[in-house]
């Protein structure tokens, strides 16, 4: 399965880097069945990023995940990432 990575997770002050918001499905029921997944992002030098998806991100389909080594670079945004 496919997603794309939408934001970073952040507040007023700060961006957290290594929570990201990925857009999963149309629908949080479809969203929520993929909690506890993995998740990787490839960059172009061909380094593989893996990630866990946490929880629900609103009532529309997106979910957090979390990259517990190292945050996704800023020329992740809008790319896509494998769900497993």
């Amino acid at each position: 399965m496919e997603a794309v990575v939408l934001h970073y997770r952040q507040g007023r002050h700060h961006q957290n880097l290594k929570q990201m918001i990925i857009k999963a499905a149309d629908t949080a029921e479809e969203a929520a069945r993929i909690i506890g997944k993995t998740v990787s992002w490839t960059s172009p030098a061909g380094k593989v990023i893996k990630g866990k998806v946490s929880a629900l991100h609103g009532r529309n389909g997106a979910v957090r995940a979390i990259f517990a080594e190292a945050g996704l670079p800023g020329q992740a945004l809008g790319t896509k990432v494998k769900v497993e």
